[in-house]
């Protein structure tokens, strides 16, 4: 609905009361309905997983509409991200937000910072949703307040040119909510217990959900080893769960990510009962690697045997009972992960690897789509990776099979500055320029994210604030770093009292007690000096 419409149903509703309700104001009832389009994490969730859908139809017609997010650990660097969305490309389309497991773990867990091993608090999940949520709303309602004043100021001027651009810029506008790729890591425990959190997931306001298949009660971060994966049935269960709780909730259009971990993982919890050759498990236990026997005799106490077609082997089992995969078998067995996924219910994939290497991911989805000719996948731009490092290191490998000299260069050491404004080092750097545009056209990435820039990116600022300002610099190091900057880059959040609310607040008192409200935006208001 546009103002007009809105301001419609207002005096609608209001008429219907008679006097009692003639201290209610339809145009501040209009404001605040407008100020809260979505009334539930429910209404979130179906209303960007649309987004989802449209933007992945749009990626299936021209790779070059891929999408891309910052990994967030907290309401206010979520609302931060989409306002400066916002001012420097003046819309939110293919920009979303992450939600990474790792960085509730380490920035939000009761017993502080934790690895990335599913041992934080699985509420904290949906409780970080909603607070992304409610950030963005209230980034929403200030973009609105200020547009109201906007219209307010054409009134009493009684301009009605200024009035109808004020009402078309407030019946235009684009809301801060974008979709929230949520890590729900293995699951949590079973299928019931995977159910269970993705409803409050869901509930919060997440309309895509992206879990691994890794052992729940064994996970490790993607990028550390140890990683042990669950056969497909399992996996495939959790993905049901996950689907259950969307279409239970009405998301009918909410987005399952399914990631395979299996290229870093060399182990297994437990060999799945084949019914069948070449069922699923029958397939899964193919990749097990053990010794070949020829008689029971050969097993010592305790030792199985497992039949891999016509021959019969020994798996190779760790002391805490765990099995290994064959060695070299991990491209295979993503492949297979992907295609099962694709195939029972899951939307888009993520294959987690251990560099960003194009030819790499580009190889393995052309395996995939040679069966599922739409797979898409969400990729991680990894802060785990050495980005300088491993660029450098392929163009140097580029080079010395071109017949290229590389006689300046050692290829061990490349990361180091010396080599920062060396040919070789430019180029890498365009690749890097390059990579998400390069991947969404040869690779199949739908959409591009950053697992833990912002842990990263508050750590830095942190630091370098902290050395002025303890250092020489004193108060110069803020001022000249940070509010100048805010100031002059025309960011928002320095006027940090409206950023929490506090005309916002102002105006309601108005609107609850007239003339009598006690506001705080008076003449003595210093945020007044960065009008």
């Amino acid at each position: 609905m546009n103002y007009q419409q809105e301001m419609k149903l207002s005096n609608n509703i209001l008429g219907q009361q008679g006097v009692s309700w003639n201290t209610i104001s339809p145009e501040h009832l209009t404001r605040m309905r407008l100020q809260n389009r979505f009334r539930s994490g429910v209404d979130i969730a179906r209303y960007t997983a649309n987004i989802m859908r449209e933007d992945m139809a749009a990626y299936d017609r021209d790779p070059a509409q891929y999408t891309q997010s910052l990994g967030c650990w907290h309401g206010f660097v979520a609302q931060q991200k989409m306002i400066a969305i916002k001012q420097h490309f003046g819309t939110t389309r293919g920009r979303y937000l992450y939600l990474s497991g790792w960085m509730v773990a380490a920035m939000r867990s009761q017993f502080g910072p934790l690895p990335d091993q599913s041992m934080h608090e699985k509420t904290a999940v949906p409780a970080l949703i909603e607070e992304i949520y409610t950030f963005l709303k209230q980034a929403d309602a200030r973009e609105l307040n200020h547009l109201f004043k906007e219209l307010d100021s054409a009134r009493e001027s009684g301009d009605q040119v200024a009035e109808h651009v004020a009402l078309r810029k407030i019946d235009n506008f684009q809301t801060h909510v974008v979709p929230i790729i949520a890590d729900i890591d293995a699951g949590f425990g079973n299928e019931e217990a995977t159910y269970l959190l993705a409803k409050r997931m869901i509930e919060a306001g997440a309309c895509c959900i992206q879990i691994e298949n890794q052992v729940s009660d064994a996970k490790q971060c993607g990028h550390q080893d140890g990683k042990v994966t669950v056969p497909h049935e399992d996996f495939l269960a959790k993905i049901n769960a996950v689907r259950y709780a969307f279409l239970e909730l009405g998301v009918d259009d909410g987005v399952i990510v399914a990631r395979t971990d299996s290229l870093g993982a060399g182990l297994t919890q437990k060999i799945p009962v084949s019914k069948a050759p070449g069922d699923l498990a029958d397939q899964y236990n193919a990749f097990i690697d053990g010794e070949p026997i020829e008689s029971l005799e050969q097993l010592a106490a305790g030792e199985m045997a497992l039949r891999q077609g016509a021959e019969v082997i020994k798996p190779l089992r760790m002391p805490n009972g765990l099995v290994r995969f064959k060695p070299g078998s991990g491209v295979d067995r993503v492949v297979l992960d992907c295609v099962t996924a694709l195939q029972h219910g899951a939307d888009l994939l993520w294959i987690e690897t251990e560099k960003p290497n194009l030819e790499q991911i580009a190889n393995m989805v052309s395996r995939i789509r040679e069966i599922e000719p739409s797979a898409k996948l969400v990729y991680n731009n990894s802060p785990s990776f050495n980005w300088t490092l491993n660029f450098r290191q392929q163009v140097f490998d580029a080079w010395q099979a071109e017949g290229r000299d590389t006689s300046a260069y050692v290829r061990d050491r490349l990361m180091e500055d010396t080599y920062d404004q060396t040919d070789l080092a430019q180029q890498a750097d365009q690749l890097i320029q390059q990579f998400q545009r390069d991947a969404a056209a040869e690779a199949g990435v739908f959409h591009h994210l950053i697992t833990l820039p912002t842990y990263h990116t508050a750590a830095l600022s942190t630091n370098d604030l902290a050395r002025g300002y303890f250092g020489e610099q004193g108060m110069l190091a803020y001022v000249e770093k940070v509010q100048r900057q805010e100031i002059r880059r025309s960011l928002a959040c320095v006027k940090h009292q409206d950023m929490a609310g506090s005309n916002i607040g102002d105006d309601h008192k108005e609107y609850f007690a007239g003339d009598n409200a006690l506001k705080a935006s008076g003449k003595d208001n210093t945020m007044n000096q960065f009008a």
